[in-house]
């Protein structure tokens, strides 16, 4: 039923033209579909870099202060007489 109605529909000269618009239709609607999302996929990798790269930076200073921290009561006295912590 359905194939017979299709070739029926096929046989005509508008029918073709009007499937070739809307096969055309849907690859644009696709096409755009598919870009969007891509879209928000960039968006959120270019995100998830910059909350990486905020994390990598407080560790960095976190690595740095405990570097130069005092490394016994000692010292931290020495640092505290001197005025230098």
């Amino acid at each position: 039923m359905i194939g017979v109605l299709l070739a029926t529909l096929a046989g005509s000269a508008w029918a073709r033209t009007a499937l070739r618009y809307g096969v055309t239709a849907l690859a644009i609607l696709l096409f755009l579909l598919a870009l969007r999302r891509s879209g928000e996929r960039a968006g959120r990798l270019a995100e998830q870099l910059d909350t990486m790269e905020k994390t990598r930076d407080a560790q960095r200073r976190m690595l740095e202060a405990a570097a130069r921290r005092p490394r016994d009561r000692g010292e931290l006295v020495d640092r505290l007489r001197d005025g230098r912590f």
